[in-house]
């Protein structure tokens, strides 16, 4: 046990935290398990019900930092294609649902290619000539006291 007197209260906090993250993950597993329970009956009403229930619940827990938002993804994700596959349908991700508007390239005018292309290349000016670099003496040491 800790002996100084912030290191009692942050162990009575990490209790307490310890125990929301705990009823949160729970309730997540519940209705995680209960869409699968869904899934093996074959209801599509109440899959899709339950479907909304988990997706309900993991938004929540990352809402309270329970959750990582990466990791509540790719359970959704796993959820949306063990729906589907009970459906029949073909799983699509999410990314492939949202359509990106195609960037446009910048275009140039031809004309000045055209310009830059009949130019010259500059001439090379010759190098400076240089000169030789006097090394500095080393340092003289002087004598101890």
């Amino acid at each position: 046990m800790p002996i100084i007197k912030q290191a009692i209260k942050r162990a009575k906090q990490s209790l307490v935290r310890r125990s929301r993250n705990l009823q949160v993950k729970r309730a997540v597993k519940a209705d995680v398990t209960a869409l699968h329970a869904a899934i093996v009956t074959g209801e599509a009403s109440e899959i899709q019900t339950k479907l909304a229930a988990a997706y309900s619940e993991i938004d929540r827990a990352v809402k309270k930092h329970t959750l990582h938002k990466n990791t509540a993804a790719r359970r959704k994700s796993q959820l949306a294609t063990a729906v589907a596959k009970a459906e029949g349908a073909e799983a699509k991700p999410a990314a492939e649902t949202k359509v990106k508007a195609p960037k446009k390239a910048a275009t140039k005018p031809t004309a000045k290619k055209a310009a830059t292309a009949a130019k010259k290349p500059a001439e090379k000016k010759p190098a400076a000539e240089k000169k030789p670099v006097a090394k500095k003496a080393p340092a003289k040491k002087t004598a101890a006291k």
